[in-house]
């Protein structure tokens, strides 16, 4: 079994769209681009610019729109998913995927979810990656800094994503490397996802949510919130409209993945984390594939998917 895995916000990097899919690009990436400049009435390929990606929404928007052009170019090639999962704004992009929503009403709430987001938080707030402390041990280190920071994405045992303001973030480091943290750096993200800050814009995002058209997944869609496949369209619904306020669990997202059968695992571009937490955390009993499309053309990733299924088949 194949699963896509689509990347949340921290993954991009200046000029990931233009390459994507190599110097040659797949038609069918270009005719997602168009069609999501048209829904938008703006040129998503102006999105990866440094300049422009200092924007949550412009980073969040041209995330959706890379995994998407992604997918339906490798579905062109033959490779599709059995399964999906998304971390964060990258759940987003797994609903276009297992058919839960529609591309254009995913943009649109995507482009809401961003600006709700940034409107909430335009400066001063952002995320801490941990390694090298498990949960409760980065809990215990929170609450003995004194700082109003959340755990904010569980990505592996020991890899652990805190949100907060930027002073309280800066506590949360000292303390979390004093009591043995191997590393503790900022992400690019500048808002304090997946915790109760963000419960005003959640609310307004289950509002706009409640008017979309949602489907039942055709395949297993993995949650945010509670790592558990979710086989209905409400249930994706409110996955998607909530998972800004919850802590994602996406460890335990991948462990549902390999027990649903998944042997390999296509990250979507332009992560590579994703993939490579995959590989290490679930190396035990029946070897896992992890591959990232971005580090290659849409031809070559359906080559490597190709014979890694077959191996694994073997």
């Amino acid at each position: 079994m194949i699963a896509f895995l689509f990347p949340g916000q921290g993954a991009q990097g200046a000029g990931f769209l233009h390459a994507l899919g190599g110097p040659l690009p797949h038609p069918v990436i270009a005719e997602t681009f168009t069609e999501a400049s048209d829904v938008l009435a703006r040129d998503v390929s102006r999105l990866d610019d440094a300049g422009a990606l200092r924007s949550t929404v412009a980073v969040q928007i041209a995330l959706l729109v890379a995994g998407v052009a992604a997918t339906r170019a490798l579905c062109a090639e033959g490779i599709g998913p059995d399964a999906v999962a998304g971390l964060s704004v990258g759940a987003y992009g797994a609903a276009v995927a297992c058919g839960s929503i529609a591309f254009d009403d995913a943009l649109r709430l995507v482009q809401l979810r961003a600006q709700l987001m940034e409107q909430a938080y335009p400066s001063g707030y952002g995320m801490l990656a941990v390694v090298g402390l498990n949960e409760r041990e980065i809990g215990r280190a929170i609450s003995e800094s004194g700082a109003k920071a959340y755990i904010g994405n569980l990505n592996a045992p020991r890899q652990i994503v805190v949100s907060g303001s930027d002073s309280a973030l800066e506590r949360v480091r000292q303390r979390v490397i004093a009591s043995g943290a191997r590393k503790a750096e900022r992400l690019t993200v500048n808002v304090p996802s997946h915790c109760e800050l963000l419960d005003d814009a959640a609310q307004q995002l289950i509002a706009a949510a409640a008017k979309i058209g949602f489907a039942a997944p055709r395949i297993p869609y993995i949650g945010n919130r509670g790592a558990r496949v979710l086989r209905t369209a409400e249930a994706v619904r409110d996955d998607l409209a909530t998972n800004l306020r919850y802590p994602v669990r996406w460890h335990d997202a991948t462990v549902v993945l390999r027990e649903l059968g998944v042997r390999v695992m296509v990250e979507m571009p332009p992560g590579h984390t994703l993939s490579q937490l995959a590989a290490e955390a679930l190396c035990e009993g029946s070897p896992i594939a992890a591959i990232a499309v971005e580090q290659s053309s849409i031809g070559d990733a359906a080559a490597r998917i190709r014979a890694e299924c077959t191996r694994n088949a073997d």
